[in-house]
């Protein structure tokens, strides 16, 4: 009899933690998504999504069917500060991760105010709407960062970066309906903002410490 109710209560115990995971996994996506649909504009040229975009985007964190991609430097060598931006990445979307978007691909048609950005080192080259990798890890690298099985949100200052990223992973094979350009980390006003800007000591210092980063070490790399 004692063994029939420990095998019984094993069940019930069971049957409680398949509930408990099943309704996390129905609370960690419980907002359906709609397909990516380009607004009308100027934000439009960008790419930025109608849907899914800076006012919005609260409502679709912390899926775990999905990853979050935020596509600005650090500190990038163009001149945001002439279009209204800042050059440094003074804070970002929580749950984003940071993933340069000069190291992906040589960077083409910023606004002439801008200036030059990054000239480094990148994982593809981009001529004439062809892409080429310049290593041989450059494919594994982009699959890693971008699974091809989530739905991607893509964010960086202003929406540019993030088109442009969303344009190379389609033309790469990529499935155009589960990548989101949610636009720049500038207009937005939700509640999951981490500040990195920090102007607590008199002047103006950036907590990089606080952001998830993925950087790219091009020296371990091998050329194609």
């Amino acid at each position: 009899m004692k063994k029939k109710n420990i095998i019984i209560w094993g069940v019930v115990i069971l049957a409680i933690i398949l509930i408990v995971t099943g309704a996390f996994v129905f609370t960690s996506n419980k907002n359906e998504l709609p397909k990516p649909e380009v607004t009308s504009g100027l934000r439009g040229e960008f790419g930025i999504d109608k849907n899914i975009n800076e006012k919005t985007i609260d409502d679709y964190l912390g899926r775990d069917d999905s990853v979050y991609r935020d596509m600005r430097m650090l500190k990038d060598p163009g001149n945001y500060e002439a279009i209204g931006g800042d050059s440094y990445l003074s804070g970002f979307v929580k749950g984003f991760e940071v993933v340069p978007y000069p190291y992906l691909v040589n960077v083409s048609g910023l606004p002439k105010e801008v200036g030059d950005t990054y000239k480094g080192n990148a994982l593809f080259t981009e001529k004439d709407g062809k892409y080429t990798a310049n290593y041989k890890e450059s494919m594994d690298i982009l699959e890693y960062l971008f699974p091809k099985d989530k739905n991607i949100f893509l964010m960086c200052g202003g929406g540019g970066y993030a088109g442009q990223t969303k344009d190379m992973l389609v033309k790469l094979g990529w499935n155009a309906d589960k990548i989101y350009n949610v636009g720049g980390y500038w207009y937005y006003d939700g509640d999951n903002n981490v500040e990195v800007k920090n102007t607590k000591y008199g002047k103006a210092s950036y907590d990089f410490w606080k952001v998830p980063y993925h950087d790219i070490d091009f020296d371990s790399l091998h050329k194609a």
